[in-house]
Order: structure tokens, then C-alpha cells, then sequence
């Protein structure tokens, strides 16, 4: 038989079998594939599985389970309260409740209930075991009374029927009365026995339901997002509770009201709402602060929508939180826009710069107040700055000098208003700013010298991206760095200087940085500062350099702030703006105020103003003799005042004398004979002098400078 086998060969492109010699013949079928059983065992575990997989089962059984915790919270919730209206825990719980509130005299006072309400009780008890007697006695005299009582009605009933059997007819009622009421009763006690368990069970479920005692997985998804729902008392001390701290969990579990006690009242404060919170004993408002994410997130919030102080009462921190979404809103549009005939007072008023937490207007007052302002890059300090520079400028006497070592052109707006405009980031501008700055430093020192009563006009001086100055490795001809930290910087000996003395003859410096470092932002010149205004920072560190321990220990906050999405939301420290009694700092979301508006409040400022010459620090003047211009200004008078020589100097030439001081006036005269001297107490110049020193000054030494 072996011998008859031909062998079949499969094409391998079609899949057809030929035999050797022939032509295809076309496929041949596949052999039928055998499909093995699946056991029953398998099928039932799938079909139980999909069962309880299903949608529809996880929802029968979350309402099983839901409604079934309502009805074992209530009767929790029911056994509780008939325990403490029958015993002494209520008492106990509330002196608990206090001692850990540290609140020894509710205690105290919880306690002399507590002894009241056992003594009353040792009396029913004593009451109660006199009770049977006493009931049986009763019993005796009313049913004796009774039956007195009906014969006594019967015996009249009769006389006034003349029918001797109404004498018992009374009796007879009441005895008939009693067999229709056990009649009634028979008929309904069987369907009160099988309603009323159900009723008590109806009850105990309505108690839970409105305790809300079943979990929050059993809840309807809908019921379940709570996210921005209103903050009620419960869900604050819930979130409290669940923060993670051992001391005040227990101290939470053991107060009788659940807690309550530590709230104060919800206050409604501008978009969202304010609650001062009394710790219990054992925790300390550090716990709470470190844990704000954790509390934001328990109060169904974004951390950024809670912010955490410490009012003037011990042991309280107290929460804003914000309704949700609400931080996100943008403000307004600044007065300063909206309102053209708005001006401004330097010495008493406040500028209107934005709105703080709670919705109402945030003011500051920048009278002889020094002030730095400091941010990560990009969000809106320069603009937060130039808003209250805006402000001031809407009082014409004061006067601006400003240094942008970014120099994009933040403050072209100020060319015109300010006498002094450096806009750029090099080394070279860094040293006109140094010596506007020393500028100032001279100005101030003059007028500190002036006559006593002397008022001045106020001078503001800016510097935008102070940490380029202080970082700057230029050097003078006289080795002297500009940057730095050390008392060889010019800059930095300049800005302390105008720290210690300016305030007290209105001249101001302020300045911004950015990135706070103990390099870039030199611990003397922070803390010189009375406004401290800090932006969105990276770390707790740069917060504290920025605003001062005291604030940040207080709960200012400006490194939890949103990079990116807080921009121009400000943490200041400051005597000059309202700050909630209690706290060391307020957050302010600031107006902002674009380029283009800015120039248009500029214009607005000018226009109150003379024509305002504004130079840049370094500008190559033309040349000028000072020797023959003072001898000009002194005109044919014997002697004048060295302050009136020099505002008749400036009134010559405002851009070669405008900005000089006494001590300026005292360089140029050192040495020639014509010295300022004192007559009547008063610093003055004679013509005659100054006369001779021009004649006997050596030819072709004209003493000319170039500014």
C-alpha cells in the first residue's frame, strides 16, 4: 500500500497542493479546526464577574449600602443622644472638650453642672424606689373616689328618673367605655406591631440621612464633587481634623459639640469667606501653617485659594477662603484710568494701586517712605512699581529721578516728567545710575543743611533691576567698585546713605529687583526699606528676604504664590497700607496698567507740570564755567546766600546746575579765596571775593567742566 502514496507538493504563493506532473489543481480545504469546550465553571465565574462589574450593580449596591449606613448612623446618632440625656457623658464630654481648649473656666463651670445634675438624679432615684408605694396608695384613693364619685352621680340620676337602676347606671358606662376601648385596641394592636417597628426604622433613617453618616464612596457621583461648595462650620472642622495632626484630632474627637467651639463666626470677606479658629492645648499655629495644601485640598480648594494668618488672639490662625475659581478673575481697570481729573497728594493721600482678599480697595501711602519691590522674572513688578510712580506723578511738585537698567523702554512715559532717565543694562549705565544716585545723596545732604523750617519739594529717585547695580564689577579711576556689597561700593554706600537720612527731607529712593540673593540684594538695603512688596519667589528663604522674618512668621506668603498665574499679586509689609489687626502683611492683586494706558496717565501728569527738561546722567553738555557763572548770578549785590546762588545757578543753566548742592558749590570754590562763610548764622558768598578769584586765576585755566 505504501507502494500507491504519491506525495503532494503545496505551492508556497498560492497554498495549493499539486502532485508531481500536473498541473494545480486549485487549493485543497483546510482540515476543520476542533474548538475545545469551555467548562461550566469558567463560564459561571465570567457571567458573576461581568455581574458585578456592571455600572448598573455598582449602583444597586451603593444605594444598598448608602441607605443602610443612614439607617445605622441614625440609630448610632438616636442610642447617643438617649445616652447623654440619660447619663452624665454630655457633662464629661464638654469638661473634656475644654481642658484640651485650654479653657479652664467653662470647665469649671461644665464641672458645677455636672455635680447639679448628679445631685437631682440621687433624688429621683431615691424617689423612685418610694414609687410603688406611693402609686399603689394613689391607686387605691383615686379608684375609691372614683366609684364614690359615679355612686354619688348615680343615686342623683335616680331621684331624677325615680328608677332605682340608674344608681348603677354611671358604673355601668364607665364599664361598657372600658370594654370598646380593649375592643379598639385588639383590632389595631396587630397592625401597630407590624408598623411601627417600620416607622422607628423610617425615623432612624431620616436622622441619618440628615447627619449625612453614610461615606462619601456610597454617594452619588454628583454628591460625591464637592469641589467649591460653600464652607460651613462641619467642613471646616472636618478638614481640621483630617490634617494629620495626632493632638488636635483627639482634641476635635473629644469636644462635645464635634469641634464647634474652635470657630469663631464665617464672615463673608470679599470673594470668599474668613473663620478665626482657637487651637486646642498641644498644637501650635506652625502645625496648621505647614500644612496649608493639605487643609486646601480637605476644604475641596486649590492651595492657592487659602491663605493662612495669625490674628492678635493666641493660639488662632485665622483662614480666608476664597470661593472657588474666584482668585482666577481678573480686577478692574485702576482709578488712575477710569477717572482723568484724578490728582494726587504726596504728603495725605494714598494711591489707589489694587484690591486686597476680600474685595475692598487697597491703598498705599508713600510719604517719606522708602520702598523695594521684588519678584521672580516676568511678573509684573515693573508694572506694580510704575503704578504708584503713576500716582505720585499727579502731584506736580514732586520730582522724578529713574534709572531702568532693563532698558525695553518701561518707562519712556517718564520722559518729560522725570529730570533724570537712564534706560539700559550695561556697565555704563549702571554708572550714570550710580551717580544719580550719588546725586541724590547730595541733595540730601544740602538740604539737610539748609535753615531749620525749610520745606522741600518731594524727590523720588527709581531704580528698576536694582540687582544689575549691585552686581556690576565696574571699577573708578579711583579703584572703587560700583556693585557690590562692601562699604567701598558707590552704589551700595549711595542707597544706604539716602536709608538713613532721606526720609526726613523727602528724598526717596525706591527700588526693584528681581531673584532676591544676599549677592544681588544686600541685607543693609532690604532692610532699610519701610515698604517691603514681594511678587510671586521661588523659596521660603527669598520670601524672608524679601519681606522680613516677622512677616513671613505672621503667614505672608509669596512663594506659594501661582508663577505665571498670580502675576502682579503682591504680599506687602508696610506701615503705609491697611493691614487686618494681628497681621504683619496683606496680599494685594494690583491694578495693571499696559504701556500704552501708562503713557495717557503720563501725558495727563505732565500737563500739570512746566516744561520739564529730562536728561540722561551722562549727557555731554556744553562747556560752562562755574567760577564766572556764580560771579553772574551774584550780580552787583555785596553778598548772597549760598542757597540763593544756587537757584539762581540753576535758573542759568538748569542742566549744568540743576541738580548741584551746597557741597557742589563748596568743590568748585575750594581753594580760590571765595569760600562760602558764615554771616548771621547763615552760609553766604561775597561778590568782591569771588571777583578777585576770577582775576587771579591763571590764564587759559577757565576751570571749565563738561557735565
Amino acid at each position: 500500500m505504501t507502494d500507491n502514496v504519491v506525495p503532494l507538493f503545496k505551492d508556497p504563493q498560492t497554498g495549493t497542493y499539486t502532485m508531481p506532473g500536473d498541473t494545480p489543481a486549485g487549493p485543497v480545504p483546510a482540515a476543520p479546526v476542533k474548538v475545545r469546550p469551555v467548562r461550566v465553571w469558567k463560564r459561571t465565574a465570567r457571567g458573576l464577574r461581568a455581574a458585578v462589574t456592571d455600572e448598573r450593580t455598582r449602583k444597586a449596591a451603593r444605594l444598598v449600602a448608602r441607605h443602610g449606613m443612614y439607617v445605622i448612623g441614625g440609630t448610632r446618632i438616636a442610642a447617643k443622644r438617649t445616652w447623654d440625656g440619660r447619663t452624665a457623658s454630655r457633662y464629661e464630654r464638654m469638661i473634656r472638650a475644654a481642658e484640651a481648649a485650654g479653657n479652664f473656666d467653662e470647665a469649671k463651670e461644665w464641672e458645677d453642672r455636672l455635680t447639679r445634675y448628679r445631685a437631682a438624679r440621687h433624688h429621683r432615684r431615691m424617689d423612685l424606689i418610694k414609687a410603688p408605694k406611693d402609686v399603689a396608695m394613689s391607686a387605691l384613693y383615686g379608684a375609691g373616689f372614683t366609684i364614690g364619685g359615679l355612686l354619688a352621680l348615680g343615686i342623683v340620676l335616680a331621684i331624677a328618673n325615680k328608677d332605682i337602676t340608674w344608681v348603677i347606671g354611671p358604673i355601668g358606662a364607665v364599664i361598657e367605655a372600658i370594654r370598646w376601648a380593649v375592643m379598639v385596641a385588639t383590632v389595631v394592636w396587630g397592625p401597630a406591631v407590624t408598623v411601627c417597628p417600620w416607622l422607628a426604622l423610617l425615623a432612624l433613617w431620616g436622622v441619618g440621612r440628615r447627619q449625612e453618616t453614610a461615606p462619601q464612596w456610597t454617594l452619588p457621583a454628583q454628591q460625591r464633587d464637592d469641589a467649591g461648595a460653600p464652607i460651613t462650620p462641619s467642613i471646616v472642622v472636618t478638614a481640621l481634623r483630617d490634617l494629620g495632626i495626632a493632638p488636635l484630632r483627639k482634641a476635635i474627637k473629644d469636644m462635645g459639640d464635634a469641634g464647634a467651639a474652635m470657630l469663631g463666626p464665617i464672615r463673608i470677606a470679599g470673594c470668599g469667606v474668613e473663620v478665626d479658629v482657637t487651637l486646642p492645648s498641644g498644637v501650635s499655629t506652625a502645625e496648621v501653617q505647614g500644612r496649608r495644601r493639605k487643609l486646601a485640598e480637605n476644604l475641596a480648594r486649590h492651595e492657592h485659594e487659602v491663605f493662612i494668618t495669625l490674628p492678635a488672639a493666641a493660639r488662632t490662625v485665622r483662614l480666608w477662603i476664597a470661593d472657588s475659581g474666584a482668585l482666577d478673575e481678573p480686577i478692574g481697570p485702576s482709578p488712575l484710568v477710569l477717572d482723568e481729573t484724578l490728582t494726587a497728594n504726596y504728603k495725605t493721600g494714598k494711591a489707589p494701586w489694587g484690591q486686597d482678599l476680600r474685595g475692598d480697595a487697597a491703598t498705599l501711602s508713600i510719604y517719606q517712605r522708602m520702598l523695594l519691590i521684588t519678584g521672580l522674572s516676568n511678573q509684573g513688578k515693573t508694572a506694580a512699581l510704575r503704578a504708584l510712580a503713576l500716582w505720585a506723578a499727579l502731584d506736580r511738585t514732586v520730582e522724578f529721578r529713574i534709572a531702568d537698567l532693563k532698558g525695553v523702554g518701561d518707562w519712556d512715559m517718564f520722559d518729560g516728567m522725570a529730570t533724570t532717565l537712564i534706560q539700559g543694562p550695561t556697565d555704563e549705565h549702571v554708572i550714570r545710575a550710580t551717580e544719580m544716585v550719588e546725586g541724590l545723596v547730595a541733595e540730601m545732604e544740602r538740604r539737610i543743611q539748609a535753615p531749620a523750617g525749610t520745606v522741600f519739594d518731594p524727590l523720588i529717585g527709581i531704580v528698576d533691576e536694582a540687582q544689575v547695580a549691585f552686581m556690576c564689577p565696574a571699577i573708578d579711576d579711583q579703584k572703587k567698585p560700583y556693585g557690590g556689597s562692601k562699604a567701598t561700593s558707590r552704589y551700595f554706600m549711595a542707597v544706604r546713605k539716602i536709608h538713613n537720612q532721606g526720609r526726613a527731607v523727602d528724598v526717596l529712593l525706591w527700588e526693584g529687583t528681581q531673584d532676591p540673593t544676599d549677592q544681588n540684594l544686600p541685607k543693609l538695603v532690604r532692610e532699610g526699606a519701610h515698604t517691603r512688596i514681594s511678587l510671586v519667589l521661588g523659596t521660603e528663604s527669598q520670601a524672608r528676604m524679601a519681606l522680613g522674618d516677622k512677616a513671613v512668621d505672621g503667614g505672608a506668603a509669596p512663594h506659594l504664590l501661582r508663577q505665571g498665574l498670580d502675576k502682579g499679586t503682591v504680599v506687602v509689609a508696610s506701615d503705609g497700607i491697611t493691614i487686618p489687626a494681628g497681621q504683619a502683611s496683606i496680599t494685594v492683586r494690583t491694578h495693571y496698567i499696559d504701556t500704552d494706558i501708562a503713557a495717557l496717565v503720563a501725558d495727563r501728569a505732565k500737563a500739570l507740570r512746566s516744561d520739564v527738561v529730562t536728561t540722561d546722567a551722562t549727557q555731554v553738555a556744553d562747556e560752562h564755567d562755574p567760577l564766572a557763572d556764580i560771579l553772574t548770578v551774584l550780580g552787583t549785590e555785596t553778598r548772597v546766600l549760598t542757597q540763593e546762588v544756587l537757584k539762581r545757578l540753576a535758573a542759568l543753566n538748569a542742566k549744568a546746575y540743576g541738580s548741584w548742592s551746597f557741597i557742589d558749590l563748596k568743590r568748585v570754590l575750594e581753594g580760590t579765596g571765595a569760600e562760602p562763610y558764615k554771616s548771621d548764622g547763615r552760609m553766604t558768598l561775597a561778590r568782591e571775593r569771588v571777583a578777585r578769584a576770577l582775576a587771579n586765576r591763571p590764564h587759559g585755566c577757565s576751570a571749565s567742566v563738561a557735565e
